[in-house]
């Protein structure tokens, strides 16, 4: 079993990161393999709708100059996938946003191998907004059928500049028990 987070912040060792890291961390302590991808600032076009995606071996996105089939590949093998962003003016990055279209095209146009994985939104916030950032990753998964998990509160972190994010201990608490409720439930799964 496998659960990958996907960092759709700009800043590699950001507070989206050290979300990511958190629920993570106890995943890889119940002995589940576990990878982090950083896409933040990286080159990702959105979804140009052009349906060349339908029924391709692998299933895959024809464009093809940038890593995105990397992380569509990385998805459909993973068995659950956490997908964080800071929040951007009330909704998520760019390149998550790209992230959630091509994905979500690829996959139901092609039998939607995310069907039944499991599924986590976490979202970076200073003061506001989280909660749509949080519903703009969270609609994808629920489009593809995927299962998603709850917590203590909702999945964000309070923090402006890098490690801010530490000082919030609500926020911390929900992202462990988030990583806990995650590792039991593909456990239950397996």
């Amino acid at each position: 079993m496998k659960a990958i987070a996907l960092n759709g912040s700009p800043h590699k060792g950001g507070n989206t990161n050290t979300l990511l890291t958190k629920v993570l961390e106890p995943i890889a302590e119940a002995g589940i393999e576990t990878e982090l991808i950083h896409i933040g600032c990286q080159a990702l076009r959105g979804c140009i709708g052009c349906f060349r995606c339908k029924n391709t071996t692998p299933p895959q996105c024809v464009i093809d100059n940038d890593k995105m089939n990397e992380y569509i590949e990385k998805m459909f093998d993973a068995d659950a996938i956490i997908i964080g962003s800071p929040t951007y003016f009330a909704s998520v990055t760019a390149e998550t946003k790209a992230l959630l279209d091509r994905v979500g095209f690829v996959a139901r146009m092609n039998g939607n191998p995310l069907k039944r994985k499991i599924g986590a939104a976490v979202s970076a916030v200073r003061r506001g907004g989280a909660v749509p950032a949080v519903d703009t990753i969270n609609h994808m998964f629920q489009i593809q059928q995927m299962i998603l998990p709850g917590s203590t509160y909702w999945n964000f972190g309070l923090g402006l500049m890098p490690g801010d994010v530490e000082g919030d201990d609500e926020g911390i608490a929900n992202m462990q028990d988030l990583g806990e409720t995650i590792a039991w439930l593909l456990q239950k799964l397996r």
